[in-house]
């Protein structure tokens, strides 16, 4: 028999409408409490000067996730939203501006290796064949929780067999030799808050995430997405409060039976999913009398992702003959410094490792006619390296824009005309991100699986976590796959 919950979701990233509306299409009564002006978490999108700027994640995957939800109400994805695919996937570019385009077809990705090394394509289709086994064997344990040790612990003779403990660099360097090759097959851990020196190769997996669904765009950018899904949501009867900052949880005998407003009014609930941070949520939501000291120890001593300065720019031309495509990769030269000097050393690096986003070669709607739009992603350390980005983000920003006049977009500074930058600050403020860091807990091998937060907390009943810091982790992928588990563990309990 069907038993109908009242549920809290604290936050509208794509974890928090992912379970939302599972649980709503199920018929029990869900309310998103968000406490920016508009949804979407870190798909959150800006507006200016006719420019949309989408805040967050930009590389889209595995649209069959957003086909689920509305199927589960018998209602067509295309009606919604329209996305569209991409290819080349990426354009990446080395520490010399050499282009290599990553292409879904494995014959012409074969043809871009022939160019720089032509002895590396028979170790990249074993590299690849490798990819396939390491996707088939994971994927499953993508959407269901590691609820005892022992369940993750049979993973591991697959692992110790097919050498998956080693990071994503040392896989790609044991199967081919030419260095910029091992970059284009081991940079995907930066997608999610990795090093690719040190994340394990198990994460290889969004590999073949990318060849099995493609990357899409939607028109209208990510923020459309957003959109799409608020409105699924709405359209199964589920409400959405923005401006409405969440200010603690309700404890009663170790249960998290409400949450109390920032205006302080109180909503009780039978079940709270949490779309914030969760180590931010933990340590601030969680009233500190009720918050065991071993798990403060835990949250102050493990290891954070990177964060980010992220420059959104529109200029008032075009730029079409660029060398850019829509999803662009920017190398550096001396790549393994510049990584230990972000994730280890927490120090602004000398060089500049970017991601640049140009939508509008794609979508001109994004942008006013005429116009072009961008978003450069530049990796830096989280608020642990204790720089002061108060004082040097507009050098900083200075530099990369800069970097980019120089070597891809000619004129760039005289030409823009919409201009928004964030930094580690704004995540650790604006975004509740515990140091800043973008994409939560680091993926590494003793912070995934069984060793990540799972969705359901075993510190306190009737809460569970949604987002980048829990199982299966971050990316857009995985935390839609958390609100799914999130919906199937609460769907649980739900039968009397």
């Amino acid at each position: 028999m069907f038993k109908k919950q009242k549920i809290a979701v604290v936050g509208s990233g794509f974890g928090g409408l992912s379970a939302a509306i599972r649980l709503a299409a199920l018929g029990h009564d869900v309310t998103i409490y968000e406490k920016l002006d508009q949804p979407g978490g870190r798909a959150y999108q800006y507006q200016i000067n006719g420019f949309k700027f989408d805040g967050g994640p930009t590389v889209i995957t595995a649209p069959h996730q957003y086909k689920e939800l509305f199927d589960l109400v018998d209602k067509k994805m295309e009606d919604y939203l329209t996305l569209i695919p991409l290819d080349p996937f990426y354009r990446i570019f080395n520490g010399n501006g050499d282009v290599f385009n990553y292409w879904r077809d494995q014959d012409k990705t074969e043809a871009e290796i022939a160019r720089f090394s032509p002895g590396d394509i028979k170790g990249y289709r074993i590299f690849l064949s490798k990819m396939n086994a390491i996707f088939q064997w994971f994927h499953p344990f993508t959407e269901k929780s590691f609820s005892t040790l022992y369940s993750f612990l049979r993973i591991f003779p697959f692992v110790f067999k097919t050498g998956t403990w080693r990071s994503m660099y040392s896989f790609a360097k044991k199967h081919v030799k030419d260095d910029f090759i091992r970059k284009v097959l081991s940079f995907h851990p930066l997608l999610i808050g990795g090093n690719p020196f040190d994340t394990p190769s198990i994460y290889g997996l969004i590999i073949r995430f990318e060849k099995e669904w493609g990357v899409h765009y939607c028109i209208g950018g990510t923020g459309a997405i957003v959109n799409a899904l608020c409105q699924l949501f709405e359209d199964c009867g589920g409400k959405i409060k923005l401006n409405t900052e969440v200010s603690r949880f309700l404890i009663e005998n170790k249960r998290v039976s409400g949450i109390c407003l920032s205006n302080g009014s109180i909503e009780k609930t039978d079940s709270v999913i949490c779309n914030g941070d969760l180590a931010f949520c933990y340590k601030n939501l969680v009233p500190k009398e009720y918050l065991p000291p071993q798990l403060e120890f835990w949250l102050n001593n493990i290891q954070y992702s990177n964060s980010l300065v992220v420059i959104y720019f529109g200029t008032k031309r075009r730029y079409p003959d660029s060398k850019l495509s829509h999803h662009n990769l920017i190398l550096g030269h001396d790549y393994n410094q510049f990584m230990k000097d972000v994730f280890s050393r927490k120090k602004i690096p000398n060089e500049l490792g970017l991601y640049l986003h140009m939508p509008s070669a794609t979508d001109p709607s994004i942008a006013p006619a005429g116009c072009e739009s961008f978003y450069v992603l530049s990796l830096v350390p989280n608020l642990d390296g204790k720089i002061n980005w108060e004082e040097i983000l507009p050098e900083y920003t200075d530099k990369v824009l800069t970097f980019l006049e120089t070597n891809y977009l000619p004129d760039l500074k005289n030409n823009i005309i919409a201009q928004h930058t964030v930094s580690p600050i704004h995540f650790a403020s604006t975004l509740n991100s515990f140091r800043g860091a973008a994409f939560s807990i680091k993926p590494t091998m003793v912070q995934s699986g069984y060793f990540r937060p799972q969705v359901k907390s075993k510190w306190f009943k009737d809460l569970y976590f949604v987002g980048a810091g829990v199982h299966p982790g971050a990316g857009v992928p995985a935390v839609m796959a958390s609100g799914k588990i999130a919906a199937a563990e609460i769907s649980k309990i739900n039968q009397i």
